[in-house]
């Protein structure tokens, strides 16, 4: 039976003023097979704040670029959102990847690269809020 690894993808709070930020890379294991990556997104409100988008991203080429392959939309309510994207799922021919602009609450299953980071998107500054987003690789 194998264990699976939480793993902090992103903590913030506050999340701060309107803009875009960047999480540390956390780099899969790959001396294990990747089928599924499942991702808990935790967005706490407290007051402000427009939209807060959290995109999970994947890289191909060693961090030399990134995509998106899950989103997580939030607004001015606390939520929870849970996603998962599996690895055996073949893509569209040509996929032309998508770098913070993936539809709100999807996913693009079919690629799982050997890293993972958040890109989050805040529009209005939100106070006293918090993301917090997780992973488990299966």
């Amino acid at each position: 039976m194998a264990l699976y690894k939480t793993r902090a993808l992103y903590s913030a709070s506050p999340l701060g003023p309107a803009g875009t930020y960047l999480s540390d890379v956390t780099v899969l294991n790959i001396d294990e097979e990747v089928n599924l990556v499942s991702v808990q997104a935790n967005f706490t409100w407290g007051s402000g704040g427009t939209t807060c988008k959290a995109f999970v991203q994947t890289t191909l080429d060693g961090g030399l670029s990134w995509f998106d392959i899950m989103c997580f939309a939030f607004t001015t309510a606390s939520a929870k959102k849970i996603s998962a994207v599996k690895m055996w799922t073949a893509l569209a021919a040509a996929y032309t990847p998508l770098d913070g602009t993936l539809t709100d609450d999807t996913i693009k299953d079919g690629v799982i690269g050997d890293r993972l980071r958040v890109k989050m998107i805040l529009a209005g500054a939100y106070a006293t809020s918090g993301l917090v987003v997780t992973a488990v690789q299966q």
